[in-house]
This record gives structure tokens, sequence and C-alpha cells, in this order.
């Protein structure tokens, strides 16, 4: 090991895009917090700019395990019934966040954060650092037929994944020293104009990069299926990555065990699940607060 993490004071973390896959992005951050790793840079494409956005926004990777748990397609769109491009409208979001008033700022987040879109028309990728994280978001995620693209700074956005779906690059541009980057799925090689998966390898192999890649299998991208699994895989990956760190912090419910290097169940686990079943059955009876609002929203202690 070159660096310890734990120390370094311009620590990047790319999320890859690779929709439902996306869960795994939490088991990921969860172990980043046991660690006590901390990124202080965030670059994300499309559901990594989901996951991401919500963690640069301040969310506890524990808490935002149990909102993708529970998460569908109507979460996060709504079908259009206007000619256009995708199946899905994101347009329902707006209202559904100021209703809440839950939106950020990007520039004002606690910890610095970009979402990768693509262009449409120049087929270039595009930078979302600054102005409304959810219209960030939205475009990161606009994924061609199935989302109705992005209107931005008078460009047609849809999902980032087409021109770079593991912005590696991109955090290491924005300042960071060293980045642990997430894998999820292969970049889109079906598009002849749009391969990126080359490049991707060439920022992999950097010393300044450590690659954690959750062993998915065969599980669809496009199915949100198994997501507690998902959730469970980026664990695996992350510790089996970072496995010189000791836990500092374990996850709630859990000890470590002799070895300091994972973690076991606590004795009174019955209990804490009894507690956690009973919280999550007064969420579901509260009115549900739908769409992004739910990922970027702080919880009233």
């Amino acid at each position: 090991m070159t660096i310890d993490l734990r120390y370094e004071p311009r620590l990047g973390l790319a999320l890859g895009g690779g929709g439902a896959l996306g869960a795994a992005h939490v088991g990921v951050l969860q172990v980043l917090k046991e660690r006590g790793i901390v990124p202080t840079i965030v670059a994300g494409t499309s559901a990594g700019s989901l996951i991401g956005g919500s963690y640069a926004n301040g969310r506890d990777p524990y808490e935002l395990e149990e909102l993708v748990c529970r998460a569908s397609w109507g979460d996060f769109g709504t079908f259009s019934m206007t000619p256009g491009i995708g199946l899905l409208d994101t347009d329902g979001l707006r209202a559904t966040i100021e209703e809440v008033g839950s939106d950020a700022v990007i520039e004002d987040l606690p910890i610095r954060f970009a979402a990768v879109a693509t262009d449409v028309g120049t087929q270039q990728r595009v930078l979302l650092d600054r102005g409304s994280l959810i219209e960030a978001v939205s475009a990161s995620i606009a994924v061609p037929g199935i989302f109705k693209p992005r209107k931005h700074d008078g460009r047609t956005l849809v999902d980032g994944g087409l021109v770079d779906n593991l912005p590696i690059d991109v955090a290491l541009h924005m300042g960071a020293n060293h980045v642990i980057a997430v894998r999820l799925a292969p970049e889109w090689e079906v598009l002849p104009r749009l391969r990126t998966g080359l490049q991707v390898h060439e920022f992999e192999i950097r010393s300044d990069v450590t690659l954690i890649y959750p062993k998915l299998q065969h599980r669809s991208q496009w199915v949100a299926r198994d997501l507690p699994g998902l959730v469970k895989l980026g664990r695996e990956a992350a510790e089996l990555a970072l496995a010189d760190y000791p836990v500092l912090e374990p996850r709630p419910g859990t000890r470590p065990d002799v070895s300091g290097s994972s973690a076991v169940k606590s004795p009174s686990i019955d209990e804490d699940a009894a507690a956690h079943a009973e919280h999550m059955a007064r969420t579901e009876q509260a009115a549900h607060a739908r769409g992004l609002a739910a990922f970027f929203r702080h919880r009233q202690p």
C-alpha cells in the first residue's frame, strides 16, 4: 500500500453507472465509513450520481440502504403522456422536491460533487458541478428510451454512461490525489462511436486508483431485484479491496471479531432487528416521500 487512504486529504470517489446495480454502491459506502475512510471529492455517473449525490449531501449509508431497498421505477419518474424520446418523465420530481423543500445547491454540499451527463447534440461529456443537485442527477440518470432527456443551459442531456460510465478522470480533474473507483457494469459498447471501455481501463490500472469491482454475476442493471443482495455484494467487494484497513466503527448491531478486520453479529441483534422492523413499519405508514427527494432529504431527529 503506497498511501493510507484514511489520511489522504484529497481522496476522490468515482461511482459508476449501472441502473439497479447501483445498490451495490451503498454497501461500499458503508465499508468506507466503518474503516474511517472519508472521500472529500465525489463524481458519479447515472446510478452513481444518485448514490454519490446523496452521500455528498450528508446521507448516512445505513439510512441510504433503507431507501434504496424499497425504491422502484416509480420513485424516479412517471409515465409521460407527451411526445418525446423516453417512456418516463422526471419532471414530476420537481413538484415533489419543492413540496418537501429538500433540493440542495451543489456548491453548498459538505462534500464536493459532480454528476456526469451526455450532450445529445455533441455526444460529449458534460460535468454538472453547480446549481441544483436534483437537476444534475435527473440529467445523469436520463437513460435514452426510458427517461426523457433533460434541458440544461440550452443543451439536451441524457445518461452520462454513454460517454463516461466510470468518472475516474473527473474525480482526478476535480483535484483528487487518489481515487476509489467502484465499477458496476460494462460501458455502453453497443454504440460504436461511444466506446469508453479502453479509456476506463487505462485509469483503473494507475497507482493512484483503488478499484472496487463487485461480483454482480449475471444480474441485470434494468431489473430491481434482490436489492439487499446487491448491497451485500458491494460490501464484500469493498471489504476485499480494503482488507488492510481495520474496522474502526462497526455497523450498527454488530461488533468487530477478535482480529478487528470484520464484523459478527452482536448478542443483542434480535432486539436491534425488532426495533428496526418497528421503525420501518412507522416509516411505511407515514406519507411517502417519493422520487429523488427521498434520497436527498435528511430525516428529522
